[in-house]
């Protein structure tokens, strides 16, 4: 059976894309960023996986306001590199896995959650990004990647508890399908951000380093968070930090008998275009 190895959670703030991309990552502003993902480099050469399940929210890109899924996952062969306004990214096509994403989908599906199922949509820097920052500038990017996509833009967004569930869910499916495949679960977005009005620039390093002890630590008890707590704490941006709790939910120590997972790389640095970045990566038991 399929099973999940590990799961990565990591920003995905766009400027962190054009400085790859402009060859700005060895500017003074820029350099101790990209330093701190060296570790968490260096551990996905040495712990590859065979498909990479990629948590992260669409920006208005292939979902306008006009359609907004709660969830959706991607069931495609290939997904293309988004237009945001300024031309694609200059990195590979995304490769997705048609047959695991449509049995997660079956699975999913069956265990309550509604999920719209998308065979074809391009994808933007809120997944693009946290391949860069994990496997920097390769010509194709080195396994397949299943996009799924949540909405943290226009309310109602899903709640914190709404999004651990659902890890729970991924992980069964996963492990219910029938090739031997190992699997990662990325968490991405956040941290502390606004982005406009005059809370813009807002970054707290004492609630996103608590979000992270809790997450390692107690994800159950971090998963009762409500939205005005985020909104508050983290600025109106930082709601993105519940497609973490999708990753977490999917670890082995959330079920009875599951043994705590080892932090393999822990990392936080601000600012990054006004955003707080942050990096961690939990290993199966």
């Amino acid at each position: 059976m399929a099973h999940i190895t590990a799961s990565v959670y990591t920003s995905h703030v766009p400027a962190i894309g054009a400085a790859l991309d402009l060859g700005k990552s060895g500017e003074p502003y820029w350099q101790p960023l990209f330093k701190g993902y060296e570790p968490a480099k260096k551990w996905l050469k040495e712990n590859p996986p065979d498909v990479i399940f990629l948590v992260y929210n669409d920006h208005a890109t292939a979902f306008s306001l006009e359609v907004i899924p709660t969830f959706a996952i991607g069931t495609a062969a290939q997904f293309k590199p988004a237009d945001e306004g300024w031309g694609p990214r200059p990195v590979p096509m995304v490769e997705g896995h048609p047959e695991l994403a449509s049995h997660i989908a079956q699975s999913v599906i069956q265990q309550d959650f509604d999920l719209t199922i998308v065979n074809k949509m391009d994808v933007d820097h809120g997944l693009t990004v946290p391949l860069s920052l994990m496997y920097g500038q390769p010509a194709a990017w080195p396994c397949p990647v299943i996009p799924f996509a949540v909405n943290v833009v226009q309310y109602p967004v899903p709640s914190g508890n709404r999004c651990f569930q659902l890890g729970r869910a991924i992980r069964r499916a996963v492990q219910s399908f029938d090739q031997d495949i190992k699997v990662q679960i990325w968490g991405t977005g956040g941290m502390s951000h606004q982005l406009q009005g005059p809370r813009a620039g807002l970054i707290n390093r004492e609630f996103d380093t608590a979000f992270l002890d809790q997450l390692i630590a107690a994800p159950a008890a971090l998963a009762q968070k409500p939205h005005i707590d985020y909104v508050r704490e983290a600025g109106s941006e930082g709601i993105e930090l519940v497609m973490w709790l999708i990753a977490r939910g999917a670890m082995n120590d959330i079920e009875p008998g599951g043994k705590a997972p080892r932090v393999a790389h822990r990392f936080y640095h601000v600012p990054a275009s006004n955003t707080a970045v942050g990096n961690l990566i939990l290993e199966n038991a």
